[in-house]
């Protein structure tokens, strides 16, 4: 475990006065944690909330001239690990290689342009897809990837009758999590909120696991009871599955790449049989936006939702 602060140290690293610590908490998601009444906070976990909500990052250098190397960095997903291997299979002049960063960490390799495509699945409050995390930066070409099924991963059987995101709390409950910074910890995060738990009640909440089938694996060996992942983990390791959501898994390609030879040769890969052959052998994935261009919802015009004279 790393350092840990008290109340007053963190304060004095965010420059904020302690009352105000205490409304980052409950507000913000500040990563603490309780012990014997006094909050304690890791710092390696508070600098990835710090960077998690980073919004304007300074300007860099381009990427060189495509010269035969596609870089994708951003969040893990089993189908997508498929479709870069066969791309490396079936192109041997190109190569595309993969930076597990979770969402927020490919969308700010897209931003500082150490990236051709960045894989995301953040959702804003509003339902809306990555769109609303990019409003700093020019906006890219999105491409839809997936749609697929998060929920909750529990043990083959579901021996401690887990159903829900409430059944977490229960004292006896074990689960491993994501890292700060992924889509799939914003979306636990979210539905822990909803039901008005706190994260770092539940044992095993701030043992942060890199990749979904790591969070499998965990449960599979009995490390653990739960945690967040994709439906295909369960399928594949053969676990028990509590659905929660359909999500938008997008790559977002900055607009001066897009024509790229090996992005469009990436891309051709997602109207292909390999995607088709392994989604449903996978299972927990929907195609019928895969390849498809994805836009911004258009702003709502609040004079149209009044009611007509």
């Amino acid at each position: 475990m790393g350092e840990m602060l008290t109340t007053k140290q963190v304060a004095q690293f965010l420059s904020v006065n302690e009352k105000m610590v205490y409304s980052l908490i409950a507000e913000k998601g500040l990563p603490a944690s309780k012990v014997t009444g006094k909050w304690l906070f890791p710092i390696d976990l508070v600098r990835q909330w710090v960077e998690t909500g980073t919004e304007n990052y300074p300007e860099m250098a381009k990427l060189p001239p495509y010269h035969g190397l596609v870089l994708i960095a951003g969040s893990n997903d089993l189908l997508l690990d498929k479709i870069i291997a066969t791309f490396n299979l079936k192109h041997q002049d190109h190569m595309a290689m993969f930076g597990l960063a979770g969402s927020m960490g490919g969308l700010k390799a897209l931003r500082q342009n150490l990236c051709h495509i960045a894989a995301s699945h953040l959702v804003a409050d509003n339902r809306e897809y990555n769109f609303p995390f990019i409003q700093d930066a020019p906006v890219p070409a999105v491409v839809n990837f997936c749609l697929r099924e998060q929920g909750i991963l529990v043990q083959k059987g579901n021996p401690e009758k887990i159903h829900s995101i409430k059944d977490l709390k229960q004292p006896h409950i074990k689960i491993v999590n994501r890292m700060l910074g992924t889509g799939t910890r914003q979306l636990f995060d979210k539905e822990l909120k909803k039901a008005e738990i706190k994260g770092e009640t539940i044992d095993g909440y701030d043992n942060c696991l890199s990749k979904h089938l790591d969070i499998g694996l965990a449960i599979l060996s009995g490390q653990a009871h739960a945690g967040p992942g994709i439906k295909p983990v369960a399928k594949i390791l053969g676990l028990d599955f509590i659905p929660l959501c359909w999500e938008r898994f997008d790559l977002l390609i900055g607009k001066d790449r897009f024509f790229d030879q090996g992005i469009q040769l990436f891309l051709s890969l997602l109207k292909g049989k390999v995607i088709q052959a392994a989604a449903k052998e996978y299972g927990g994935y929907d195609l019928s936006l895969t390849g498809k261009m994805v836009y911004p919802e258009p702003a709502v015009n609040l004079t149209d939702l009044l009611p007509k004279q």
